[in-house]
């Protein structure tokens, strides 16, 4: 008989069916599921436990806002489930993934990681020896579990980039404003786990 872990697993890794819904749903959902990378035969990864939903064309804060195309945000215009990974102040990757209807440009920020896999990796990539510090904001769960440009318009579950949904989700998710955007910044499209010590902030 198939358990409920199993189901839950099987509907995570149902791209169509899971991600193509609204970025709010899915964020929220997303939140308890496990993304994991395997690169260079290192496996790291951790427990999601905040997200950012950006809903599309009608986002002022989204990378598609008005329909915008360009060869940045292109990805986001791929089918669910697929990835998209962006470059911010020069330095840093963000990890997102599509949601929706192709050819409609929403997105998952993921935005913070309780580590569980690969802790030792982590550490060594990240230069950093505090947990809390390892996977806390996007661009350092991006550092820790590699993540970089050569993952934009790629697949989950297809190449280096996992994510499943392990055990239950949390008692209480809290919903507020977004971080870091200068437009629709009281929208509450942000989702964390209740209580969690491993936010962004």
């Amino acid at each position: 008989m198939e358990s409920r872990t199993d189901r839950d697993r099987s509907s995570v890794n149902n791209l169509s069916g899971f991600y193509g819904r609204s970025a709010d749903v899915v964020a929220r959902e997303l939140i308890g599921c496990v993304l994991t990378t395997s690169v260079a035969g290192n496996v790291t990864g951790g427990r999601i436990v905040e997200t950012e939903a950006y809903l599309g064309p009608d986002d002022p804060a989204c990378h598609t806002a008005g329909g915008l195309r360009s060869q940045r945000n292109s990805s986001m215009y791929l089918s669910a489930g697929s990835v998209y990974v962006y470059f911010i102040y020069g330095m840093h990757w963000c990890f997102n993934v599509v949601t929706g209807p192709e050819d409609f440009g929403a997105a998952v920020l993921i935005r913070g990681l309780e580590p569980l896999v690969g802790i030792e990796t982590m550490v060594d990539r990240r230069k950093q020896t505090r947990r809390e510090l390892l996977c806390s904001g996007p661009a350092r769960l991006c550092q820790a579990l590699a993540i970089d440009g050569s993952h934009d318009g790629t697949v989950l579950g297809d190449g280096e980039i996992a994510l499943t949904r392990i055990g239950h989700s949390p008692a209480s998710i809290d919903v507020g404003p977004r971080i870091g955007i200068s437009k629709a910044i009281d929208w509450p499209l942000r989702f964390t786990e209740s209580g969690s010590r491993w936010l962004s902030k």
